[in-house]
């Protein structure tokens, strides 16, 4: 956490915050990363027999743009109070506001994957995804140039407050779009009990090879989601991180993300997603390696960032993209909840990480994390996107009534 919008050298941050910070670090990126994925499952449960989802998914982002609204009020009045006891229940706030932030998000993404499977034509699903990545690069660049703004203009909390509040406010004019679709009402089956839904997740997880690969692969080389967070830590504990620097991070981070855009907009026309999955791993597991290397060349390495910024990219097309692809209309609730719920890495990681980053330095962390991620390579191969092997098969099967 930015502590002042001014330049902080190592040697003056003492040792045990720059240790917490590590930790605390990794506790929010597993609630914001992991949390969201876990809490899939059970909201899965709750939807998968809705006929229609979108008046959850307006609910979920109404609750967001609260979660956010307050998490600027919070820091506002929360920092005129002193003490021990009071700083703690600061932390606990900021991670409850944080929490329901995450958890509202998963609840959203189940309606959204629904509704996007129904709403997309299968042979326009890639080149959905990779506008939506261009147009939301775009956007994110003239709100980077914001945040820099921002954060070097104003000190500590009132810097990060204005900017939860403009986030708040974009949040709630963008939801206005949700209300807009048209969604189909699907035919409802009869709603079983608590332990029938139960037995259907067992019995689709059990079923599906290929839904165990996806869920390997994204336990491995997804984590590269969860590990990005810690570029910035390194590069605060080598040469100090200022609010104006972190936006400039973000800066390049997000040009990164939409070179990535435009290049496969131009040049990578097939709907396939192998190539931009394959270069996702191999991209993550280089990542911590290369920032080791040069984590005391202040000049290059804010270029990490824009690599960085093509891997999420690469990331928010392919995985659920694939997702779509293995799943059917009738079944995708129950996919993406599986899909959340098992991605355990995504939240266990952060916390480990955080915690042995405190204990035995970065260099150890990192490596084991870059070896992390490329296992997930062979599993990623294995991965069959039915409609392109073969025309004629239909990728999995119903929900079991």
């Amino acid at each position: 956490m930015v502590i002042e919008a001014r330049e902080i050298s190592p040697p003056d941050v003492p040792k045990s915050v720059s240790e917490g910070t590590a930790f605390h670090l990794g506790l929010l990126t597993a609630i914001l990363v992991g949390g969201t994925n876990v809490m899939q499952l059970f909201f899965a449960g709750m939807l998968m027999y809705r006929p229609r989802k979108q008046p959850f998914l307006i609910a979920s982002i109404s609750l967001r743009v609260t979660a956010l609204f307050m998490l600027g009020v919070f820091l506002i009045t929360g920092s005129r109070a002193s003490g021990n006891h009071v700083l703690l229940l600061r932390i606990a706030g900021i991670l409850l506001i944080m929490a329901v932030f995450s958890f509202s998000g998963s609840f959203a993404n189940i309606s959204y994957m629904d509704i996007l499977g129904k709403a997309i034509d299968p042979s326009r699903r890639k080149r959905f995804f990779v506008i939506k990545q261009t147009t939301a690069s775009i956007g994110v660049i003239l709100s980077a140039l914001s945040v820099r703004l921002i954060l070097g203009r104003f000190s500590y909390p009132y810097n990060y407050a204005y900017l939860f509040f403009i986030a708040a406010g974009l949040l709630f004019v963008a939801s206005m779009g949700f209300w807009a679709i048209r969604e189909p009402e699907a035919s409802v089956k009869k709603v079983p009990d608590q332990g029938k839904k139960l037995s259907t997740f067992a019995s689709v997880l059990r079923e599906d090879k290929n839904l165990q690969k996806y869920l390997l692969m994204i336990n491995t080389a997804g984590i590269t989601l969860a590990w990005i967070p810690f570029l910035i830590s390194l590069a605060g504990k080598s040469s100090g991180v200022s609010g104006a620097r972190a936006g400039n991070f973000l800066l390049l981070q997000m040009t990164g993300a939409l070179a990535a855009n435009l290049f496969l907009n131009t040049f990578h026309k097939s709907p396939k997603y192998k190539g931009i999955l394959y270069y996702f791993i191999i991209a993550g597991a280089t990542l911590p390696l290369l920032a080791l290397m040069l984590r005391n060349a202040p000049l290059i390495y804010p270029l990490l960032f824009l690599i960085s910024g093509s891997t999420l990219t690469a990331y928010q097309i392919t995985i659920p993209g694939i997702l779509l692809e293995i799943s059917t209309d009738e079944n995708r609730a129950v996919y993406t909840g599986i899909a959340g719920a098992g991605s355990l890495a995504v939240l266990v990681y952060p916390v480990l990480a955080g915690f042995f980053i405190t204990r035995f330095g970065y260099t150890p962390v990192f490596i084991g994390t870059s070896f992390l991620i490329l296992s997930g390579l062979p599993w990623a191969s294995r991965i069959v996107c039915k409609r392109f092997a073969d025309p004629q098969v239909q990728p999995a099967s119903d929900i079991p009534d």
